[in-house]
């Protein structure tokens, strides 16, 4: 991840390998104030190719990807008080919903999933946004 300065607010912002970031002008994650949300995740390996398995599989690396800005800018997963997952697949939401439980353990936040017909590829099974605020109990 990289950090980047923001405006006249606390205003950071993280990138991460994803190809989309530059190509669609986002940034994975935006600090402002004690506030941090990630945009929305792909299941993206570091040289940018998919991330291969199930949606269990895929949507670990999602909430890796997320947790990772998410410390790049000052917060843990503790942190985390909303999550919203896409899936492609409501059979496979046992799968991830086993691994947001993994993902945030003790300090559940507040969730929904949702399906959806497609994400940004075709073999993407789950995409997951992460808000959090810094400093919840």
């Amino acid at each position: 991840m990289r950090v980047i300065g923001g405006g006249g607010q606390e205003r950071r912002r993280a990138q991460s390998a994803s190809p989309y970031e530059a190509q669609f002008g986002f940034c994975r994650a935006l600090r402002v104030d004690d506030r941090i949300l990630v945009s929305g995740t792909g299941p993206i390996e570091p040289d940018g190719s998919t991330t291969p398995g199930d949606a269990g599989a895929q949507a670990t690396r999602c909430f890796a990807i997320a947790v990772a800005a998410i410390e790049d800018l000052g917060g843990t997963a503790a942190d985390v008080v909303r999550t919203r997952m896409y899936v492609t697949d409501l059979a496979d939401q046992d799968l991830v919903g086993a691994a947001h439980a993994r993902a945030f353990g003790d300090h559940p936040p507040a969730a929904t999933m949702v399906g959806t017909p497609a994400l940004v590829r075709d073999d993407w099974k789950v995409e997951i946004e992460v808000e959090a605020v810094i400093g919840t109990p």
